[in-house]
């Protein structure tokens, strides 16, 4: 499966488009794509997956293959699928740049195309930006309760489905991870790759202390041994006794992991062997269910762990899988648009987002207002791409790791320890004027 077919998409779109070139409707969209509300235990969240949707645009075209699969499929008229064949994205895309903390009500994306190129992107950049920024948010909270110990993404095996595991390990690594145990994300992302061993490896032994031998010898490089197979304490043990042996050798151990049990107990316990027989430089690294309130909860405990390892709540985002995400028609032939569903209702217009910062650095509030309205404040939505191409100027990964980690430190204090609430957004009084003259324009009596 092409994850960057046209087909990765939904039906409506491309009904959509026929419709629209029944009626030549071509002129230009401005659609927007921002979330509408917070979930439970989120105060912010943390923009990602733009690079991903900038590519998918670069490439977006359908193949010979895929329009003959239409054509076969009876859904469309053959006219209209030979003018998919010339399709291509040759719009502009504009973006807060990944690794920015943004709140309700805030454009994080916008796309200014001919109707039918901006209305068939949608379900694709949803997807793609949607799932990163939800994994990003989820990873800051984790780097924040981890306050500067090491953080592993563990996830693939429980992520749902390959593409999701590749890119979650890119947005926890952009939000503040350390390393990832996905091979394939250090090749396409150049992110750190670790691993230990599993406890297969240690039972598929007679006894510990041989599979922690043969494991040290074979891998001696930033050795981790995984030590709660059968018993914790006397796994750690074993290590105290195997240590001074390794390092005859030249092999050095460098931490031991715990996944199981009552973690702040097992650590104290490991660390208090481990330091009695002089091997205070061993690292213990916990995982086995964690999430940020257990990792919170360690660290305030005080418990001896300098990393963690963390997949499932990372990779599902457990708590909150999915945001109240949309991307709407706010601009079509030069006439701005306003969607007034009830509980669904859209700010009109093509919107900037301007931030306001206190003397500290941190953040005070935001401002979304119309493009040429004059706010004060750092604009938030930068170039992504012009005229079909990506700017010259579009932060990569490690850009956009720094600007994460910028953003964490700006957070209001309540925020980065995990407490509720959240950053005021103002709707600015250009915005509100436009959707009041948009709503008296549609009343009945207007038209007379």
């Amino acid at each position: 499966m092409g994850e960057n077919s046209l087909l990765l998409t939904d039906l409506y779109q491309l009904s959509m488009l026929e419709a629209y070139a029944a009626h030549g409707m071509a002129d230009t969209a401005v659609f927007e794509l921002f979330v509408r509300k917070l979930p439970p235990e989120r105060g912010f969240l943390l923009a990602a997956g733009l690079e991903q949707a900038v590519r998918f645009l670069e490439q977006m075209r359908f193949t010979e293959d895929e329009l003959a699969w239409l054509t076969d499929s009876g859904l469309f008229a053959k006219d209209f699928l030979r003018g998919l064949a010339a399709l291509r994205f040759t719009g502009d895309v504009d973006a807060m740049p990944e690794g920015t903390a943004f709140f309700p009500d805030e454009p994080v994306l916008r796309v200014t195309a001919p109707l039918p190129q901006a209305q068939l992107v949608e379900t694709r950049l949803i997807n793609l930006v949607h799932f990163q920024t939800v994994i990003a948010s989820k990873a800051a909270r984790m780097v924040l309760a981890a306050s500067g110990r090491q953080l592993v993404d563990f996830g693939l095996r429980r992520a749902h489905g390959a593409e999701a595991g590749l890119l979650a390990a890119r947005a926890a690594w952009l939000a503040g991870f350390d390393a990832s145990a996905t091979v394939m994300a250090g090749r396409e992302f150049g992110i750190p790759i670790v691993g230990t061993m599993a406890h297969s490896f240690v039972q598929a032994h007679d006894d510990e202390a041989t599979a922690f031998e043969r494991f040290a010898r074979v891998r001696p490089n930033a050795l981790t041994l995984l030590i709660d197979t059968y018993d914790t304490e006397r796994g750690a043990a074993t290590v105290a006794r195997l240590a001074p042996r390794l390092v005859a050798e030249g092999i050095t151990v460098a931490a031991v992991r715990l996944d199981s049990g009552d973690l702040a107990a097992h650590a104290r316990a490991v660390r208090g062997i481990l330091d009695s027989a002089g091997l205070r430089q061993i690292r213990i690294l916990a995982s086995g269910g964690l999430d940020e309130r257990r990792i919170l909860a360690l660290c305030r405990s005080g418990a001896p762990i300098d990393g963690f390892g963390v997949g499932t709540s990372l990779t599902t985002a457990a708590d909150a899988p999915a945001l109240d995400c949309a991307y709407k028609l706010q601009e079509y032939a030069g006439r701005a648009r306003r969607k007034r569903s009830e509980g669904k209702a859209t700010w009109p217009g093509r919107k900037q987002v301007y931030r306001r910062y206190r003397p500290d650095g941190t953040i005070a509030g935001d401002v979304v207002g119309l493009r040429e309205e004059t706010i004060e404040g750092e604009p938030l939505l930068q170039p992504a791409m012009r005229n079909g191409k990506r700017v010259a100027s579009l932060p990569g990964l490690m850009e956009a790791r720094a600007r994460a980690a910028s953003s964490l430190r700006g957070l209001p204090a309540a925020l980065r320890r995990l407490e509720p609430g959240s950053v005021p957004v103002a709707i600015s009084p250009g915005i509100r004027q436009l959707a009041a003259e948009l709503d008296r324009a549609s009343q009945p009596d207007a038209a007379r």
